[in-house]
């Protein structure tokens, strides 16, 4: 019976090569995520969203192939606001220059959900997959779809009445992309990874501390997506002092007071810089005691150190995109930082939840 048991339980547990399959095609699927959140950033810093104004998920993948089909492509456009209101007279080359933006950001959306899905069915048909990781990889294909669908529905804000998406719908088409990417990476650092029941666990205000630095470093990608949004960062480009004020006139002229988190670009920016305050505070506070707590484990202190760098890099980077009226390049280094420093956030929490043994 013994035997019979230990059998049975070996046959659910892929072997080593199997892992490292998985873990490879996974942090590919996690590299690919990050470019598409960059390609994202430049279609939104390009004022290329809303270039392509129809969504077919299949026949889109095919871009216009003669002129007749770019000047179809055009006159389509040449229907929406955007164009009426703020590129009016535009020539087809300047269109080209942001349909490619746009096509290229759809294409590798697609290339994504390809990188995932074929190498998913491979695996999953071998019997390489053990059991408890197939509803993580199911979720993460879910979450996938939802995305595409969802940054449709951003596109389509713009279309009709607004000459840009609504700030709202892109909030949560970033923010989304953000949870897919650092659920993937969550899931890489628990591959194989089983905590045995002697390994120690940190106070539990370390693990406190951690979760609710990686929230507030999730809530600031957000807020950056605001800012984004509303072209808040193109405005009181000073610091520290926002037009020679610590509390600039204008923060709460919106009724009901709420509309100003999300549409005064003035508060936008005040509390995008604010909260970058609290987390750089936080990261030093953090860090400090983790590295005071004799207990512990060398991967939390070198996470918790890694973390601190980071957040200040952010912060610097950040000041200088918006001192230098957010160039595209230190935008999109900006909002690689952001996702650098979240990636870092998540690696921490996985230390301090699962202890030492849960990385080699």
């Amino acid at each position: 019976m013994l035997h019979e048991a230990t059998t049975t339980n070996k046959t659910h547990l892929p072997s080593v090569g199997a892992m490292g399959v998985i873990r490879l095609w996974l942090l590919v699927v996690a590299a690919l995520i990050f470019i598409m959140v960059l390609v994202g950033g430049a279609t939104r810093l390009t004022d290329s969203g809303l270039s392509i104004t129809e969504w077919l998920p299949i026949l889109g993948a095919i871009p216009p192939l003669s002129e007749a089909d770019w000047q179809a492509a055009f006159a389509k456009y040449q229907q929406i606001p955007e164009y009426e209101r703020v590129n009016f007279g535009m020539s087809l080359t300047e269109f080209k220059f942001i349909y490619w933006w746009e096509w290229g950001h759809r294409l590798l959306g697609r290339l994504i959900g390809m990188a995932f899905l074929l190498p998913f069915l491979a695996l999953w048909l071998t019997g390489r997959i053990p059991r408890p990781l197939m509803p993580k990889l199911v979720v993460i294909f879910i979450l996938g779809g939802l995305q595409g669908l969802l940054g449709w529905y951003m596109v389509k804000s713009g279309l009709v009445d607004r000459v840009d998406v609504s700030q709202y719908r892109l909030a949560a088409h970033l923010g989304l992309a953000v949870l897919i990417y650092g659920y993937v990476l969550w899931v890489i650092l628990d591959l194989g990874r089983a905590r045995p029941e002697t390994s120690k666990a940190g106070p539990n205000w370390q693990a406190y501390s951690a979760l609710t630095l990686a929230g507030l470093i999730y809530g600031q990608i957000i807020l950056g997506a605001f800012v984004a949004g509303m072209r808040a960062g193109l405005a009181h480009n000073t610091w520290p002092l926002m037009d020679g004020q610590w509390l600039p006139e204008g923060l709460l002229v919106m009724t009901p007071w709420w509309r100003n988190l999300f549409e005064n670009a003035l508060t936008v920016q005040f509390d995008h810089r604010i909260l970058a305050y609290v987390i750089c505070a936080w990261v030093v506070v953090h860090g400090w005691r983790v590295w005071r707590l004799s207990q512990s484990e060398n991967l939390v202190r070198a996470s918790a150190l890694l973390l601190a760098l980071a957040a200040y890099f952010q912060a610097v980077l950040g000041i200088w995109t918006l001192l230098a009226h957010v160039p595209i390049g230190l935008g999109l280094l900006h909002q690689a930082g952001a996702l650098v420093l979240f990636s870092v956030a998540i690696w921490h929490v996985h230390a301090v939840l699962k202890g030492r043994h849960a990385l080699p």
